[in-house]
C-alpha cells in the first residue's frame, strides 16, 4: 500500500541536497518570479496577507513572503522538518509572521479559523498516496479571488531525463521506482491531469513555468561545450514559460485564482 511520505529520517539531507545544490538555486529563482507575479495581483491593499505553506517543509519561499509583512501558516506532516524550518525562520527574525501546524494537509480546515489568500503547494504530490484529494483539500483553503502556487513533479520530465541517461529499457518497463533515490519521487503526475484537478475545483489558471528544462538533461561528454551556472540560470530565464521546453520541465509551477462566484 502507498503511503504519504514523511521526511523525518531524511530532514537534514533532504535540506543539504535540495536547497542546497545548483538544483535548487534554480527553482527558488524561477519560482519566486511567479511569486511576485501572485503578489502583484494584491497589490492594491495595505492589509499584510495571509499565506498557507503547504507541506512547506524548510519555508525557503514562504520566508520571502514573510520579509514582505505577509503572515504564514506553515503546515508539514514531519516534525523534524518542521523544527528545522523555525530554527531558520528565527534566525531570520520572522518568528513573529510565523504560525506552525505539525499535521497532514488532509487535515489543514481542522487547524484554520478563516480562509486564506494563497495557499502554496509545492513538491507535495507526488510524495502522496492520494494527490488528487489532497490538492482539494489545499485548494478549499482559499477565499473567493485567492490564489493557489502549485508545484508539481512532472511525469513528462521524467520520461524525458531516463532517455538522456539512456535508460531505455527502464522506461519501457513502465519506470518502476528505485528504491536507492531517497530523494526521488516514486512516481510524476501528468501535467494535463493536475491542470484539469485545478480547473475543476473552480479556479482560473493564470501562468505555468517549467522548473529545471534544460539543467538536469545537460550531459558531461568530452566534446561538451564550455558554459557556467550564469549561463544556464540565463536559458532557463529565458524558455522557462514557452512551449514545448516548458512541458518538459522536472518540476512545473502552475498558479491559478479562485473565482468568485463558484459554478
Amino acid at each position: 500500500m502507498i503511503e504519504d511520505r514523511n521526511f523525518d529520517d531524511i530532514a537534514h539531507k533532504f535540506a543539504k541536497n535540495i536547497y542546497g545544490s545548483d538544483k535548487g538555486k534554480i527553482r527558488q529563482v524561477i519560482v519566486w518570479q511567479d511569486l511576485e507575479q501572485i503578489l502583484a495581483e494584491f497589490g492594491g491593499k495595505d492589509k499584510p496577507l495571509h499565506v498557507l505553506d503547504a507541506g512547506g517543509g524548510l519555508a525557503q519561499m514562504s520566508q520571502k513572503i514573510a520579509r514582505l509583512g505577509h503572515h504564514v501558516t506553515l503546515c508539514d506532516l514531519s516534525s523534524e522538518m518542521l523544527e528545522l524550518a523555525k530554527q531558520e525562520i528565527e534566525k531570520q527574525a520572522l518568528l513573529k509572521q510565523y504560525r506552525f501546524v505539525h499535521s497532514p494537509i488532509q487535515m489543514i480546515d481542522k487547524h484554520l479559523n478563516e480562509k486564506v489568500d494563497i495557499v502554496m503547494f509545492h513538491a507535495v504530490m507526488e510524495w502522496l498516496a492520494d494527490p488528487k484529494s489532497a490538492l482539494e483539500v489545499a485548494l478549499k483553503q482559499l477565499k473567493p479571488g485567492g490564489i493557489a502556487s502549485v508545484m508539481f513533479y512532472n511525469q513528462h520530465g521524467l520520461v524525458y531525463k531516463n532517455v538522456s541517461c539512456g535508460n531505455l529499457p527502464h522506461i519501457l518497463e513502465g519506470m518502476p521506482h528505485r528504491k536507492r533515490f531517497k530523494l526521488q519521487p516514486s512516481h510524476g503526475l501528468y501535467p494535463e491531469d493536475v491542470y484539469q484537478w485545478i480547473s475543476n475545483a473552480g479556479f482560473d489558471i493564470q501562468g505555468k513555468s517549467g522548473i529545471r528544462c534544460f539543467n538536469d538533461y545537460i550531459g558531461n561528454g568530452p566534446n561538451m561545450g564550455e558554459y557556467q551556472f550564469d549561463d544556464v540560470l540565463a536559458l532557463e530565464k529565458k524558455y522557462c514559460r514557452q512551449e514545448p521546453y516548458l512541458s518538459l520541465g522536472r518540476y512545473i509551477h502552475v498558479w491559478a485564482k479562485k473565482k468568485e462566484q463558484q459554478e
